[in-house]
């Protein structure tokens, strides 16, 4: 397995969660690959959240969760986290974590090679 998401659950609107992926199998390198966390809801496409290169020179944020959201890794466990504060019920998705090898952060999601099987955010209002 290359991904694996775990830290979703159900929170009250305005709660937060802290989503992680970790790469135990993974056969690419970190150091040089892009990071992501994307999200589908119900009867929507999946769409990005947000995104950045291991390096952690630079991150990007979807619009919608910017001031809210924060995505950082943790080097030393190999681990990627979305930091989710102030949840709002249009946050309710599954979440995926997805790695682009020689990617830039920039990229879109087609770019990403690699994805976790998704964890489940559910916010009631």
């Amino acid at each position: 397995v290359q991904l694996v998401e775990s830290g979703g659950g159900l929170v009250q609107a305005g709660g937060s969660l802290r989503l992680s992926c970790a790469a135990p199998g993974r056969t690419f390198t970190l150091s040089n690959s892009a990071m992501g966390w994307f999200r589908q809801a119900p009867g929507k496409e999946r769409q990005f959240v947000a995104t950045m290169h291991w390096a952690g020179h630079s991150t990007y944020y979807a619009d919608s969760v910017k001031g809210r959201f924060t995505i950082s890794r943790d080097i030393a466990k190999n681990t990627l986290y979305l930091q989710m504060n102030n949840l709002k019920p249009e946050d309710t998705a599954v979440y995926y974590c997805a790695a682009e090898p020689f990617g830039t952060g920039q990229n879109p999601q087609s770019s990403y090679k690699y994805w976790g099987q998704g964890t489940q955010v559910t916010v009631s209002s």
